[in-house]
């Protein structure tokens, strides 16, 4: 199945979901590069099965598409999740963890973050989830971040729960990657998935706009009620 400019898997359920993006986090571990990671419950199961397939991160570089501007060990962390779901599990760690640092706030996180990613480059993965509301990472419907394209990370106030602060990879730099991955379970996705794949570009849902820069590749990996839509 195919959308606007988007591969289509469409699988049984939301662990399925999961244990495909685990294979393919556990392929990139073996060619190495720079992996964006995302939010939310199932990439937590994702990221649990791939410790246990790959427990050598050590040819891969992390880096975060969002965080809420909250400390690291705070539960609403995505940094957090990732850090209890999979860091912690590996034998051999990625070569670099860069961590948004979201306890100093939304604008100086964002630019601490910017100064953090100069020289970074085109990353090899970035994983994206999807909001009910078509928001990416954290950048949500017809909010001013969503149009900016003059800088690598913004701070932004949050659009959708839990509402803290936020910081956030811009469209641009979200979209200059190798690979776009949307992972996508549960049918209240339903609705957003289909604007998101399958609709016009619009500012109404944020994940119409995200596509893999030229030349790279845009994959959505759905359980069968994301898909429901389509």
């Amino acid at each position: 199945m195919s959308g606007r400019d988007v591969e289509i898997r469409v699988l049984a359920d939301e662990q399925e979901v999961a244990q495909a993006v685990a294979a393919r986090l556990s392929e990139q571990t073996l060619l190495g590069g720079h992996v964006v990671l995302t939010g939310g419950s199932t990439p937590r199961t994702a990221y649990a099965l791939a410790a246990g397939l790959a427990p050598d991160w050590s040819r891969v570089e992390l880096w975060w598409g969002d965080e809420r501007c909250v400390p690291p060990d705070d539960e609403r962390s995505n940094y957090g999740m990732a850090k209890e779901t999979l860091l912690d599990r590996l034998e051999q760690p990625p070569a670099m963890a860069h961590r948004m640092r979201g306890e100093l706030g939304r604008d100086a996180g964002a630019e601490q973050y910017a100064a953090e990613l100069v020289g970074a480059g085109t990353f090899d993965l970035v994983l994206l989830g999807l909001g009910p509301d078509g928001h990416i990472a954290s950048l949500f419907p017809r909010f001013p971040t969503l149009a900016v394209d003059d800088r690598d990370v913004v701070g932004t106030e949050a659009g959708y729960e839990p509402f803290v602060d936020r910081i956030s990879l811009t469209l641009p730099r979200l979209c200059a990657t190798r690979e776009l991955l949307f992972l996508v379970a549960g049918e209240d996705k339903a609705d957003a998935v289909a604007r998101a794949l399958a609709g016009a570009p619009s500012p109404d849902t944020p994940g119409s706009l995200a596509r893999a820069a030229a030349g790279g590749r845009t994959l959505a990996v759905l359980d069968r009620a994301a898909a429901a839509r389509l």
